[in-house]
């Protein structure tokens, strides 16, 4: 599917909310969908949402609005979910932990299939059928296997460093949790979850 290359990433970033509202749409048994019922039921306007779609195609019919399976599996492929990603996991503690027991990586298309730290005690344990391994076998892992999607769950001070290595081993994107604006070269790409900053908006919206 065609895209145009001047697609802001806040039309991006609001793909995946369309996705999961015609994802519950669907298991309520909603066949079609007009731009101005959806946007009641996901906060924004019909026109923000016809516009978002049109970036990426010409979707629904005037009169009839949007067909939901249709719809669901076209930004399904926008995202890139109808492929398969292998990921790995850096650091076993707490958010790692978290992270890894999440259920629906499958459904996104997302494979991890190992977790690496560095404490001795939880090397050889496993989360989900996935094994705890030493991060001195990362390397290796990074070597004899194409990984697309490296999760970065590890102190701050250690992130960078962790950063460098997937970045040595081909990984071109990262999933990062560690508190730090990691350094990669422009064809990496990033994404952050950063729980103190989305706290710290929460807070300030609080106040206001």
């Amino acid at each position: 599917m065609e895209r145009s290359k001047s697609i802001s990433m806040a039309v991006i970033k609001r793909l995946p909310k369309y996705y999961r509202y015609l994802g519950e749409l669907m298991k309520n048994d909603v066949d079609r969908i007009s731009s101005k019922e959806l946007g009641e039921k996901i906060g924004f306007t019909a026109s923000q949402i016809r516009q978002d779609l049109n970036c990426f195609g010409d979707f629904g019919q005037q009169g009839y609005g949007y067909n939901v399976k249709e719809l669901y599996t076209q930004i399904g492929c926008i995202l890139g979910l109808d492929k398969g990603y292998e990921a790995v996991l850096i650091g076993a503690g707490n958010i790692g932990q978290a992270v890894a027991n999440y259920t629906r990586f499958e459904d996104l298309g997302v494979n991890i299939g190992t977790i690496f730290d560095v404490n001795p005690k939880l090397v050889g344990m496993k989360i989900r059928d996935i094994e705890i391994r030493d991060i001195d076998e990362l390397k290796e892992t990074l070597d004899s296997k194409k990984i697309d999607i490296g999760i970065i769950c590890v102190p701050q001070k250690n992130a960078q460093n962790v950063a460098d290595e997937l970045i040595r081993g081909g990984v071109k994107a990262m999933w990062n949790f560690a508190p730090v604006d990691l350094v990669v070269p422009s064809d990496v790409k990033v994404e952050n979850v950063h729980l103190s900053e989305s706290l710290m908006t929460l807070i300030y919206l609080l106040n206001e």
